[in-house]
C-alpha cells in the first residue's frame, strides 16, 4: 500500500486534503473522537460512525494495561477488537509521561511507569511502544515523546528536546510493518529556538507526518497560538500536520487557519458528561431549569439524531435523573457538533473563504 498525503485546497494556510491510511482514506482538516480504552465513551463503534467520524485515537498506555496490547493482537487487532473498520490513531504514552508525573521515572532508555491500577513497574521504551502500536494494528502510530510542562527552565527542556530526538530515531528504528504510518512528535517547550532544533532534528527522520506536542499544558492561550506560529513554517507541506490536545472549538478553527491538519480532544465527550453541550446558538447547560419544559430541539440547525429526535426537555430529564441515556445522547450530538464544525471549515478552504467564516464563529464559540 502506497500511504501518501496529498493538498487538494489551499486558502492562505489553511488547507484541505486526503490521508491515504491501510483502513481507507481521511479527509482534513480532521477531528478524532478519542476512544481512550477502546471506546469512544458512551458510544458504540455504530455510533461514532453514523456521526460521521473518519478516524478515531486509542491510547497505548491505557490498552497496554488493560486488556493488554498482546490479547488485542491475538483477538485479531483494535479494529476487530471494537467493531471499528476505519482508521485509528495510537498515541504513544508520551503524554502519561507528562500527566502522571509523579509515578514515572524517564531515562535514556525510556520511561518507567508505575501503574495507575496497581502500582506495577512498566519500562515504555522506544521499540516497546512500537511493538504495543503494532500488537494494536493502528493505521497512524505515535513516536515516544517527553511533553515537558509549562513552566520547565531552558536546560531541562533542551535536554527534553535531545531525549526526544534519540527516541524518535530508535522509534523509526524499531518499525517492522509497512502497513502503518509513523507521526513524529515536535516538543520543545514554550522556546521557540528549541521548537525550530526540534523540527529540524525530526524532519532528518522520514516520518509520515509531524505532530506538535507540548501544547495546551497549562500555558495562557496566547503563548499556545504564538508557538504554533512560529513552528509549523518548519514542517513539510506535504506531510500531514497534528496538533495534539487542542481542544475548544475556536481554538481548532484558528489552528487550522495556520495550517495544521488533525486534531483530538476529550472536551467534547467529557462537557457532553458533565451536560454541557454545544449548539449553532451557543454553549448551553441542559441541567438549567429554563429547559424543563423546552419543547424544542437542541439544536435546530443540526440533523444528528439527539437534535432529530428529542427535546431540550427529555435531554434534561435524562441528565437530572442521571439516566444513562443521557450519556449517549448528548455525546452524540457534541461529537456531531464538532466534525459538522470541521466540514464546514472543508467547505470554506475550497471556496476561498475560511478566515471570514472563522470570523464569523467567534460570537457563537468564544468561551
Amino acid at each position: 500500500m502506497e500511504q501518501t498525503f496529498e493538498v487538494l485546497y489551499k486558502d492562505k494556510n489553511a488547507r484541505l486534503g486526503k490521508l491515504h491510511t491501510y483502513h481507507g482514506v481521511i479527509t482534513t482538516p480532521i477531528f478524532m473522537p478519542v476512544g481512550t480504552r477502546g471506546s469512544v465513551k458512551a458510544l458504540s463503534a455504530h455510533d461514532v460512525e453514523e456521526i460521521g467520524a473518519e478516524i478515531i485515537l486509542g491510547n497505548t498506555y491505557h490498552l497496554y494495561l488493560r486488556p493488554g496490547d498482546e490479547l488485542i493482537r491475538d483477538l485479531g487487532g483494535l479494529h476487530k477488537f471494537c467493531g471499528w473498520h476505519k482508521p485509528i490513531l495510537t498515541d504513544s504514552g508520551g503524554f502519561q509521561v507528562f500527566s502522571l508525573s509523579p509515578l514515572r521515572e524517564i531515562s535514556d532508555e525510556g520511561v518507567i511507569f508505575r501503574s495507575h491500577i496497581d502500582g506495577s513497574k512498566h519500562l515504555f521504551s522506544p521499540k516497546k511502544v512500537i511493538e504495543i502500536q503494532e500488537n494494536l494494528g493502528s493505521d497512524i502510530m505515535m513516536v515516544l515523546d517527553e511533553c515537558v510542562p509549562f513552566g520547565a527552565d531552558y536546560q531541562y527542556t533542551k535536554n527534553s528536546v535531545k531525549l526526544t530526538t534519540k527516541w524518535a530515531k530508535q522509534c523509526y528504528q524499531s518499525k517492522t510493518k509497512d502497513n502503518q504510518l509513523l507521526f513524529g512528535i515536535v516538543q520543545g517547550g514554550f522556546y521557540p529556538d528549541l521548537r525550530r532544533q526540534s523540527a529540524m532534528e525530526l524532519l532528518e527522520i522520514p516520518f509520515d507526518g509531524y505532530a506538535i506536542g507540548g501544547l495546551s499544558v497549562g500555558e495562557p492561550k496566547d503563548i499556545m497560538f504564538q508557538i504554533l506560529e512560529q513552528t509549523l513554517p518548519y514542517l513539510p507541506d506535504d506531510k500531514p500536520r497534528y496538533l495534539m490536545g487542542v481542544g475548544k472549538p475556536m481554538d481548532i478553527l484558528n489552528a487550522i487557519e495556520l495550517g495544521v491538519d488533525m486534531f483530538d480532544c476529550v472536551l467534547p465527550t467529557r462537557n457532553a458528561r458533565n451536560g454541557t453541550l454545544y449548539t449553532s446558538l451557543g454553549k448551553i447547560n441542559i441541567k438549567r431549569q429554563e429547559y424543563k419544559k423546552d419543547k424544542s430541539p437542541l439544536d435546530p440547525n443540526c440533523n444528528c439524531y439527539t437534535c432529530q429526535n428529542f427535546s431540550k426537555a427529555y435531554l434534561r430529564h435524562l441528565y437530572t435523573t442521571k439516566e444513562l441515556l443521557s450519556y449517549r445522547l448528548n455525546t452524540i450530538h457534541n461529537l456531531a457538533f464538532y466534525l459538522n464544525l470541521i466540514k464546514e471549515a472543508r467547505y470554506h478552504i475550497r471556496h476561498g473563504t475560511y478566515t471570514s467564516f472563522k470570523n464569523s464563529m467567534k460570537e457563537i464559540l468564544d468561551d
